[in-house]
């Protein structure tokens, strides 16, 4: 440590500021910088969100194709679904439980850029602005242009009606409109309906007296258990002895009955398709590594096959 030029730094040279709270301007640029990474990212598949794009009851903002492959049963899906989950938390079970999110495109041709903007007020959605869909619709405006219309109660965009509890705030950053979306839930479960105010899978249809009425959701289901897309359950292809039959050589599950909804069956069958070819191609590398063998296991020498086991000269033959 002596006679080499060098110095001991001491703290007061090493820390020039002591240590302090934010500020309330610094508080509220970093709320903003999250918002607007909310506002531009999948927080699921972490990709940047574009349509189609969905959102469930808390007003968070996904990609459809990223909620239908956490919908796919594990055999088809590639994706880690406990990470997923960490942050859906159980409130997505099939496509009921989100509503489709249809933003106003404005685009500009010289910065061939585009972005969300309000049909009403022609501004900008995004972190700076408050705003909300409808449900069941799921057209987006902001808040001040549904307060001016409040009291009609219909879409300006396609006329359709809504109630005032489903106006859905996108991405909620107070208390008061996250206690709001959670309150309208705790409603709509109690009357068997869903986000998108579609009837729930264990909601309960009963006559008069008491009975069950044919079809309802408590009748034994006579076809495979599995999770849903836009309803309908997602099972493998079955032989009539009910075994598994894969199909083009891949064995992706398909859906037992039709979607209704022409662009989700679109969607949904380009997911199952994506996710074949990747369980192909892992198989297929997985064929080629297979014929290679680490050289760092020299253990398993013996056991190595042939393209890398080579040719030893056995001990005895080595002192003739």
């Amino acid at each position: 440590m002596g006679n080499d030029g060098g110095s001991i730094p001491t703290r007061r040279e090493l820390v020039k500021e002591a240590a302090r709270n934010p500020t309330a301007t610094e508080l509220k640029d970093k709320q903003k910088e999250h918002l607007a990474h909310r506002w531009s990212t999948c927080p699921v598949s972490h990709k940047p969100l574009v349509k189609p794009i969905v959102s469930d009851y808390t007003g968070e903002l996904y990609n459809k194709d990223a909620i239908i492959q956490f919908l796919l049963p594990a055999e088809a899906s590639s994706v880690d679904k406990d990470e997923y989950e960490k942050f859906i938390q159980g409130r997505i079970k099939s496509l009921k439980d989100v509503v489709e999110v249809h933003f106003e495109e404005e685009h500009d041709e010289n910065a061939k850029t585009s972005k969300w903007i309000c049909p009403v007020t022609s501004k900008e959605l995004g972190p700076n602005v408050k705003a909300v869909y409808l449900v069941p619709c799921g057209h987006a405006f902001s808040q001040e242009a549904i307060n001016a219309v409040k009291g009609d109660g219909k879409c300006v965009q396609c006329g359709a009606t809504y109630e005032e509890r489903d106006v859905i705030p996108i991405l909620p950053s107070t208390e008061k409109d996250k206690a709001l979306v959670i309150e309208r839930m705790n409603t709509l479960k109690s009357l068997g309906l869903t986000h998108s105010l579609k009837k729930a899978s264990g909601s309960k249809k009963r006559k008069a007296n008491g009975e069950l009425k044919p079809g309802s959701a408590d009748e034994p289901r006579k076809h495979a258990k599995g999770n849903t897309v836009d309803g309908h359950s997602i099972v493998k292809p079955h032989n009539g002895d009910g075994t598994a039959n894969p199909q083009s050589g891949s064995s992706a599950p398909r859906m037992s009955t039709g979607i209704k909804d022409a662009a989700t069956a679109s969607l949904t069958a380009r997911v199952l398709e994506e996710e074949a070819a990747r369980k192909r191609q892992r198989q297929h590398n997985d064929n080629i590594s297979s014929l290679y063998s680490k050289t760092s296991d020299k253990s398993k020498a013996k056991n190595r096959d042939f393209m890398t086991r080579g040719f030893s000269i056995p001990t005895d033959a080595r002192h003739k």
